[in-house]
């Protein structure tokens, strides 16, 4: 390389800003007029979602953590959602449970993982004696980090879980707060991060 094209590629080297230096004013921040950084307490109008609370469990026999899900409205304190995520996070124990949950169940009624086989996760529907529909998932994840990372298990109670947030919905009209009017624009400007 001639000192000319050296120099030549120097110099536009530091023509170039350094990472994230000139992008500082453009970091997004914002949806819709909701700033990352601002106190909750600001947004009067929001609608906290708490028709179904949550308790944490951690280390229960072959599990290491645990989520109970149950109702605060319709059924109160009525278990709606069972999430249990296995102490072994292998491949090969998903298999295995797998190949298990199949001659427990019979064959999943769907996979609905991942198209590109990242988040491995099967479910099984049932409606049980007294007309309760059911669901169940067994999930293996070792790359989606918005995803449980390893295996899990979740029985679930979609039509509980439904009722709870009616529930809920009908005891928070009377109490709830109009968002401001510059929100309820669904321009652009409010649908782009800023």
């Amino acid at each position: 390389m001639t000192l000319h094209r050296l120099l030549t590629l120097l110099g536009l080297l530091l023509l170039l800003p350094a990472h994230g230096a000139a992008a500082a004013d453009n970091v997004p921040r914002e949806i819709n007029g909701i700033r990352l950084g601002a106190s909750i307490d600001e947004y009067e109008f929001l609608t906290y979602n708490n028709y179904v609370m949550e308790v944490i469990i951690n280390d229960i026999g072959g599990f290491r953590r645990g989520e109970i899900s149950y109702g605060t409205c319709d059924r109160p304190g009525e278990i709606v959602r069972i999430k249990m995520k296995y102490k072994d996070s292998s491949r090969k124990f998903y298999n295995e449970l797998l190949a298990r949950y199949k001659k427990k169940f019979g064959k999943p009624d769907e996979f609905t993982g991942d198209a590109f086989g990242i988040v491995l996760e099967w479910k099984w529907r049932f409606t049980d004696q007294d007309g309760n529909y059911i669901t169940l998932s067994l999930q293996h994840n070792q790359k989606n980090i918005d995803e449980n990372i390893g295996n899990m298990v979740k029985l679930t109670m979609p039509d509980r879980i439904i009722a709870e947030r009616e529930c809920f919905l009908k005891q928070c009209q009377m109490d709830s707060k109009p968002c401001p009017a510059a929100m309820m624009d669904d321009s652009w400007e409010n649908l782009i991060p800023r």
